[in-house]
């Protein structure tokens, strides 16, 4: 597959895709916090890197920016019950 993009064009792209204090993630981390939970962020020591982890709760918390930014696959939001058929796999 060909790129459309020059190498520094597509560096450029990708530098600045977030993985981390995205907006969405604010937003929930905005939302524990005044609701009185603690959490830690970003803990390498469990598998998969969740964005938060809840050690009181035993929780951990994977905020993907696919299902809030309606998926790369879906265009409309009348395809919510496909989403969640993946995220409840």
């Amino acid at each position: 597959m060909v790129d459309v993009h020059s190498r520094k064009t597509r560096s450029y792209n990708m530098s600045m895709i977030r993985g981390k204090d995205t907006k969405p993630e604010m937003i929930v981390r905005k939302f524990l916090f005044g609701n009185g939970f603690r959490y830690k962020l970003h803990d390498k020591t469990l598998p998969g890197k969740p964005d938060l982890v809840l050690p009181r709760y035993k929780t951990v918390v994977f905020i993907h920016g696919c299902f809030w930014h309606v998926g790369c696959k879906y265009k409309t939001r009348t395809n919510i019950s496909g989403i969640l058929k993946i995220y409840q796999e």
